[in-house]
């Protein structure tokens, strides 16, 4: 392993130590983990393609990352875990290299491993990515008060009892069931993130049936990861847990309709 590597189940993770070191991470290539790691201040940054999915958001942001001079990769999601930063190095193949990282030589096809060598000489980046705010926002969907974040690190322990709409893949991230969700929602909703290896991108839902908590993937190319927006306007089911199972709610459905079943 070359020196200088850091290694982060998510981006937001990414701390002081950042500072021109090459990161990895379990995190999807949109474009707030893409901002996170620019301004973390990684010199260069692998995070997963969530299966690209609509619009390619699951690699936008790696794709932004090289306006500023920062080499930026995709792992493909077959074959390395979401959320899984030491999955990503071990067995991650290369699905997307931005234009700083193809000068390097970095192609698709290449083993992260590979890759970290070549993101060894990578520049200093010229510039920085400006923060992306994550949306928070509430809406009412079928007389129904639905909370819509961008990111599921936005939740916290008062949104209790509430209707969670996320941005964020459906993966546990670093496999640990205490992440996935902060709060005893009554339901939420994750993009399935391409659904991956080992079928990584579903894997909140059985740790939320536990809790008894209605959860739901949704298909990555119905809707932009990262967008919750997205997600409630066009998401349609790819998984259901027990539990939402119980309310009659089922893949294909719209997560639209999901809400109506809930009433």
């Amino acid at each position: 392993m070359i020196s200088g590597l850091r290694f982060y189940d998510s981006i937001t993770d990414a701390d002081a130590d950042a500072q021109g070191r090459i990161g990895i991470s379990g995190s999807h290539g949109g474009m707030f983990a893409a901002a996170c790691a620019s301004r973390a201040g990684l010199r260069a940054v692998i995070l997963n393609d969530a299966g690209k999915g609509l619009n390619d958001a699951g690699i936008a942001g790696i794709r932004a990352l090289s306006d500023q001079g920062m080499a930026g990769c995709a792992v493909d999601c077959m074959s390395a875990e979401i959320g899984s930063a030491q999955d990503s190095y071990d067995n991650g193949i290369i699905s997307y290299a931005n234009p700083v990282a193809q000068r390097l030589g970095i192609i698709t096809g290449l083993s992260v491993k590979d890759a970290t060598k070549l993101l060894s000489e990578a520049p200093e980046p010229a510039g920085m990515m400006e923060a992306v705010p994550e949306e928070s926002d509430v809406v009412t969907v079928h007389g129904l008060e639905v909370l819509c974040v961008d990111s599921a690190s936005l939740i916290t322990a008062k949104d209790a009892g509430r209707i969670i709409v996320t941005g964020s893949h459906g993966g546990l991230i670093g496999g640990n069931p205490a992440r996935a969700c902060k709060a005893e929602a009554r339901f939420i909703s994750f993009s399935d993130a391409g659904i991956g290896k080992n079928n990584i991108g579903l894997s909140r839902l059985p740790a939320l049936a536990r809790r008894t908590i209605a959860a739901v993937t949704l298909d990555c190319h119905s809707c932009e990861i990262g967008n919750s927006a997205s997600a409630l306007e066009t998401g349609v089911i790819s998984a259901a847990n027990q539990t939402a199972a119980d309310y009659g709610i089922c893949a294909g459905m719209t997560l639209k309709d999901a809400i109506r079943r809930l009433g």
